[in-house]
């Protein structure tokens, strides 16, 4: 699906309205064997488990900025609060600390996806932002390809950082929950979730 961005996110929680309809061009399955380099998160939910494979190779600065947030547990209690549909099992779930002043920490300078290499395709976690550079601690899982949220000129897109390795069925589970008809910025409305899964807990994952 093709997305026309309006580059509020964060602070609005809007990140863009659904435009035109394309066919999802094929993406790689989630790759269970660690690659060199990443680190493991499991996101325990009030739906499931999730675990992210944080990227801090090719994304140094937002890698590092989600692993603050995990390490020192400001993601605990936090929650999934969106679910914006795109239709044929597409779209993105959405959470954070929704700008909760005791969990946030300074912005992070944005990693454009032309300089990491990365791309919001099938289960990649990108941040949420307002706009470039601003982005804390709320982030979003896309379902099916989403590159048209990634960079290119006259448009900085959205940062990746990673990608959910196991735990597909919980994203897909979360975006297919019942949503809100209004919502407190007109352009989210039907993409608030009815009822928002609760992040649990948010832990590095134990070696094997």
């Amino acid at each position: 699906m093709r997305q026309t961005l309006t580059a509020l996110l964060l602070a609005t929680l809007s990140l863009g309205s659904p435009a035109a309809a394309q066919t999802l061009a094929p993406t790689p399955a989630p790759v269970a064997t660690p690659q060199p380099g990443e680190v493991r998160v499991v996101l325990t939910t009030s739906a499931g488990p999730m675990t992210i494979a944080v990227d801090p190779v090719h994304a140094p600065l937002t890698a590092k900025n989600f692993l603050r947030y995990v390490d020192a547990r400001r993601l605990d209690g936090t929650i999934f609060y969106r679910a914006m549909k795109l239709g044929d099992g597409a779209g993105l779930i959405q959470g954070g600390v929704q700008n909760d002043p005791k969990r946030l920490y300074p912005p992070v300078a944005h990693e454009p996806t032309t300089l990491t290499g990365l791309s919001n395709r099938d289960f990649a976690i990108s941040m949420a932002r307002d706009v470039p550079g601003n982005a804390t601690a709320d982030f979003f899982i896309s379902v099916g390809d989403l590159t048209s949220l990634d960079a290119k000129p006259g448009d900085p897109g959205f940062a990746v950082f990673g990608r959910v390795v196991d735990g597909t069925d919980t994203v897909r589970s979360i975006l297919g929950m019942p949503t809100t008809a209004t919502a407190r910025n007109p352009a989210m409305n039907g993409q608030m979730l009815a009822e928002p899964v609760k992040i649990l807990t948010a832990r590095r994952a134990v070696p094997s």
